[in-house]
C-alpha cells in the first residue's frame, strides 16, 4: 500500500477496534501526532472525552512483534499499552499518554508546576524501575558486535559521508583501539533492561502520573548506565556538570544494586563516549540516508559532549586530541560551507 492508503487502512482498521472497546464511542478527530526517525508514524483518535493512538509500522521496516513483546514487560512503569494489533499489515492501536513530552518543560520549566529537579528525579526512579524488570535477559544482547557496530556510524557516516574525511591506517587503529576499550567498559557493568534512548523526547509528562516512557521498541539487555547516561546528557538539551552528577548521585541513592561512585562514574562517562560516538553517525545517516536533514543542528552538541567526556580521561588522550586538532577543524569548515550553500 501507499503511503496515503497505509493512513486510510489504518483509520479503518483502527476505528473498528475502538468500537469493539467502546460500542459507544462518540464522534472522533483524526491527527497525525508524528513521525519519528524510523519509518513508523503515529495518529490519534479521539474526543475531549477519550483518545486512543493508532501506529502505521510497515511490516517491511518495522519489527511490531518486538514492540509489543517490550511494551508487555513495560507494565511496572507507565507505558502505553497495546490494546490491539495486526502484525500483518503492521497497525497497533494503543493507549494515549497525551502529547505532552519532557523537553519542552525542561526548556521552559515555568510551563509547569514541576522544576526540572522534580521531572528528572522522577524520570530516574521510573529508570530504576525498568532496569528491575525480571525477563530482561530474553531481550537482545547489547553485546560487542552491537556496540561496535554502532561506533562504527560513526566512521562511515560522519567522517566518511558527512565530513568526506580519508583516515589513514594509524587513524583507524586509534579508532579501533578507542572503540575496543568503550566496549569492554560497557560489557563489565551490571546488565539490565535498556530501553536505549532514554530522553526527553521520549518521556512524557502526565499530571498525578509516573512518566509516560514511549519509544522503547529496541530495548536490549545492556549496561546499567546507558539509559542513565542518555537521560543526563540528552542529545536535545545540556546541562551544567554539577548538576548532572547530583542527579547521578540520585540515581545511585534510589538504585538497589551495589554501585562504588568512581567506578559508576567512568562506566557512566565511557558509555557516553560510545552513545554520542554512534549519535554522531546516526545523526550523519538521517540527513544523507533518509532525508532527514534536521538532525544536523543536533551534531554540535553531540561532538560537545564527546570532547568533554574523553578529555578527563588519560586512556583518551590519543583520541581527544585527534579529535580536537584534526576533525573539529574539519567540521567548522563543513557548517560553515553548509551555511553558504556550498556544493561538497
Amino acid at each position: 500500500m501507499e503511503k496515503d492508503s497505509r493512513q486510510e487502512a489504518l483509520k479503518f482498521w483502527a476505528y473498528a477496534e475502538i468500537r469493539k472497546l467502546n460500542p459507544r464511542v462518540a464522534t472522533m478527530q483524526w491527527s497525525m501526532v508524528s513521525g519519528d526517525a524510523s519509518f513508523r508514524r503515529y495518529f490519534r483518535w479521539g474526543n475531549e472525552q477519550e483518545s486512543w493512538i493508532c501506529v502505521d509500522a510497515p511490516p517491511e521496516h518495522e519489527n511490531s512483534e518486538q514492540f509489543i513483546k517490550v511494551a508487555n514487560m513495560l507494565k511496572p512503569v507507565n507505558a502505553p499499552q497495546v490494546l490491539a494489533y495486526d502484525l500483518t499489515d503492521g497497525f497497533m492501536l494503543l493507549s494515549d499518554l497525551g502529547d505532552q513530552l519532557y523537553l519542552p518543560l525542561l526548556q521552559n520549566p515555568s510551563e509547569s508546576n514541576q522544576g526540572v529537579d522534580a521531572l528528572y528525579k522522577r524520570a530516574i526512579e521510573s529508570l530504576v524501575s525498568m532496569q528491575l524488570i525480571p525477563n530482561a535477559s530474553t531481550l537482545p544482547a547489547y553485546d560487542s558486535t552491537l556496540l561496535n557496530n554502532e561506533m562504527e556510524l560513526f566512521r562511515e557516516w560522519f567522517l566518511g559521508r558527512y565530513l568526506n574525511y580519508r583516515l589513514s591506517e594509524d587513524e583507524h587503529q586509534l579508532l579501533d583501539r578507542t572503540f575496543a576499550q568503550l566496549t569492554q567498559s560497557a560489557l563489565e557493568q551490571p546488565q539490565v533492561f535498556v530501553h536505549r534512548d532514554y530522553h526527553s523526547r521520549n518521556i512524557m509528562y502526565i499530571e498525578g502520573q509516573k512518566p509516560g516512557i514511549i519509544d522503547f521498541q529496541d530495548a536490549v539487555y545492556g549496561p546499567i548506565t546507558y539509559d542513565l547516561l542518555s537521560l543526563l546528557r540528552d542529545c536535545y538539551i545540556q546541562w551544567p556538570q554539577d548538576k548532572v552528577l547530583e542527579w547521578v548521585d540520585y540515581y545511585i541513592e534510589q538504585s538497589p544494586f551495589p554501585l562504588e561512585k568512581q567506578v559508576f562514574i567512568k562506566w557512566f562517562d565511557w558509555m557516553g563516549l560510545q552513545r554520542h560516538i554512534k549519535v554522531a553517525g546516526i545523526f550523519s545517516r538521517l540527513n544523507f540516508r533518509d532525508g532527514k536533514s534536521g538532525y544536523l543542528k543536533d551534531i554540535p552538541l553531540t561532538l560537545s559532549y564527546i570532547l568533554q567526556q574523553a578529555e578527563n580521561y588519560p586512556e583518551m588522550a590519543n583520541f581527544y586530541q585527534w579529535l580536537q586538532g584534526i576533525i573539529m577543524p574539519l567540521y567548522r569548515k563543513r557548517i560553515e560551507e553548509d551555511a553558504l550553500g556550498v556544493d561538497v
